[in-house]
């Protein structure tokens, strides 16, 4: 349908993917899991649902021409580069400006741009359901991502009553969303199976999004109101953000309107998902050898076992001796070393070295 719209949320440094990922091309460009880029693969996944010309992507502006180079069938028009970050409630609040100039009664989604789904079809079988109930009613939809372990990492979305069959698929209220819980914690939400993890994907109508912005961030939203009035003055939409976007609020949507919502619904996964969050996600989607060894590249090991090692470099050999648990990553200017179980703490050594003046070129 030609009023259903896509926005693809594709910000951020992807600093625990370090030093593969940096600011100039972050995780969400390189095929870390793959052998296209995952914002590629998140527009590909689309293909046959959502017109390419009414897909939106929101990044840094230093990135526009990345997308635009690796997403092609892009309107370049609609590739939006941000000035500064300022998380995602004005990436949504901006993105709601832009197409409900589109299409005042439009229906759109807010997509990351680094999830690994493999069972493209199942996807957009859910996502049509959540188009239907969005264009039914007025909720905010969300899809859930069924648990299959006491997940840490993850937000958390808590259903109640089951509502309506949308397109094949049960919707349900929303109880509440928490934060990422304790192991203890997790552990409950798992075994209660009323919990998902927040997979970050909602859909919504012009109407349904600007009321909530009206409602419970009127600041943020009476600053996207000045850039619509310059729009529509003819002012470039990058000299208006440039002047706008340093002074506003930054606020995730989810602090700033979904956990406030009383009218959020949520439909369930039944595809796979994985946000690959660090390096220790790559060995989900990759084969491993009899020693549990994942390796992507030139590497040899004698004795070594339950490592992970990424190396794209063609003319570099990379070697463990009787090493275990370990992720190794390689490129050409940097290497990182670290334990698997440290993975997540790759983004605190990112700010170390993005504090030293002699080594801030490296990030």
């Amino acid at each position: 349908m030609n009023n259903r719209f896509v926005v693809i949320m594709a910000g951020g440094n992807g600093e625990r993917f370090w030093p593969e990922s940096r600011k100039a091309l972050p995780k969400q460009f390189l095929p870390i899991v793959g052998e296209e880029p995952m914002l590629t693969q998140t527009v590909n996944r689309l293909k046959g649902m959502i017109d390419p010309k009414n897909i939106f992507v929101i990044a840094g502006e230093q990135h526009r021409s990345v997308i635009i180079d690796i997403c092609p069938d892009l309107d370049p028009e609609k590739v939006i580069g941000e000035p500064v970050g300022r998380d995602t409630a004005p990436a949504v609040a901006l993105a709601t400006t832009l197409v409900s100039r589109e299409d005042p009664n439009a229906v759109f989604a807010m997509l990351p741009a680094d999830a690994v789904i493999h069972d493209a079809n199942n996807f957009c079988s859910v996502l049509e359901s959540a188009f239907v109930l969005a264009e039914a009613e007025s909720v905010l939809v969300t899809i859930g991502i069924k648990p299959t372990s006491p997940a840490t990492g993850y937000g958390y979305i808590q259903k109640s009553e089951a509502k309506e069959v949308h397109a094949g698929h049960q919707s349900y209220s929303v109880s509440r969303f928490v934060e990422k819980p304790n192991l203890e914690k997790a552990k409950e939400y798992l075994a209660s199976g009323d919990y998902y993890w927040n997979a970050g994907m909602f859909i919504w109508s012009v109407d349904s999004i600007r009321s909530e912005f009206e409602k419970n961030c009127a600041s943020l939203w009476k600053s996207l109101l000045s850039v619509n009035e310059a729009l529509d003055k003819g002012e470039s939409l990058g000299a208006i953000l440039a002047r706008e976007y340093p002074t506003i609020e930054k606020i995730s949507v989810d602090y700033a309107i979904i956990e406030k919502a009383n009218n959020v619904a949520m439909i369930e996964s039944t595809f796979d998902w994985d946000d690959v969050g660090e390096w220790s996600a790559i060995e989900r989607h990759n084969d491993s050898d009899k020693q549990g060894n994942c390796f992507q590249g030139q590497i040899e090991e004698l004795e070594a076992q339950d490592n992970i090692v990424y190396n794209r470099e063609k003319d570099h050999l990379v070697t463990l001796l009787g090493v275990e648990d370990l992720i190794v990553v390689h490129t050409k200017d940097a290497t990182l070393i670290c334990k698997k179980e440290q993975s997540q703490e790759v983004k605190n050594l990112v700010k170390k070295i993005s504090s030293s003046d002699n080594l801030a070129d490296f990030v």
